[in-house]
């Protein structure tokens, strides 16, 4: 039962982060009797949920991100220590939600460059939809000199209708871009699982079956053994995941998929800042890029 899952993770959690170090019998203990065994569907359906009107609470909106890069295999494990701390956003009785983002840009690239360049002040335009509620969304995202991200939003229908959906007047007041200085350059489908902590502080969303489309070569790329960790919270309180990744020697890695799918969706595009980034991918992949 989902008792029962609880109940066993939780023991052998708080065994494994009481010594703070995953000793390596018990560690390969715990491959055996959890990892093997239990699949990623099996694993969250030991968290308890939370509706999408709960966490309508926990904006964040004006947050700290930090990324994490690790391979598929291990989603499992890591779900299952966090089970005790944290609740599974469920919509419609699905914990695992399907997203498409298209990515704005100038002709130029801007955006993408400003990242290539190191600027630490950069912005990304995108549309986002949920694609199980059909919910469509213009978002900006600015961050700043100091690593905090700053994100607006407003409905709009599609990608096609920003024009009559008021997103002129939006990224007026919000970007530094005019809308009709862009043009899509990226689309990025994948999988998400939200979690956010008891004390409701936090949120921790994890993307997996990552696929890039070049919108305007078509070319495509996909990421399939690659999971995107990120965790978002207001400041730096002590935060449990943060120890489970720890302790399965997963550190942050900022990666950005739009900067991630342009590289393998646009091979003459300057790159070097990514040079290392791409390399962490393919051994995550198994492949050379």
């Amino acid at each position: 039962s989902e008792m029962c899952i609880r109940d066993r993770i939780k023991k052998a959690r708080s065994l494994i982060l009481f010594s703070g170090v995953f000793p390596n019998s018990y560690f390969r203990n715990i491959n055996v009797i959890w990892s093997r065994d239990m699949d990623i569907q099996t694993a969250l359906s030991a968290f308890l949920p939370v509706s999408l009107e709960e966490m309508s609470g926990i904006r964040l909106m004006n947050r700290t991100d930090t990324k994490f890069v690790t391979s598929l295999d291990k989603l499992s494990l890591i779900l299952q220590f966090a089970v005790t701390d944290y609740r599974v956003q469920e919509v419609e009785g699905t914990r695992n939600i399907a997203y498409r983002t298209v990515y704005l840009d100038t002709s130029g690239r801007d955006m993408y460059m400003a990242h290539q360049n190191g600027h630490r002040v950069r912005e990304k335009i995108r549309v986002r939809t949920y694609v199980s509620s059909g919910l469509t969304f213009l978002e900006v995202k600015n961050k700043d000199n100091k690593g905090r991200t700053d994100k607006r939003r407003i409905r709009v229908g599609n990608i096609h209708s920003l024009y009559t959906d008021g997103a002129e007047g939006f990224l007026e007041k919000h970007a530094w871009y005019h809308l009709s200085e862009l043009k899509p350059w990226l689309e990025n489908n994948f999988y998400r699982i939200t979690l956010v902590n008891k004390a409701m502080t936090e949120r921790l969303t994890i993307d997996t079956d990552i696929c890039f489309c070049n919108l305007q070569t078509g070319k495509e790329a996909a990421l399939n053994r690659m999971v995107i960790i990120e965790l978002k919270r207001d400041g730096r309180t002590f935060s449990p995941i943060r120890e489970v990744l720890r302790n399965l020697h997963i550190q942050p890695s900022g990666i950005s998929k739009y900067c991630m799918g342009t590289v393998l969706t646009s091979p003459t595009v300057k790159h070097n800042r990514f040079k290392q980034k791409i390399r962490v991918v393919g051994r995550i992949q198994e492949i050379v890029f």
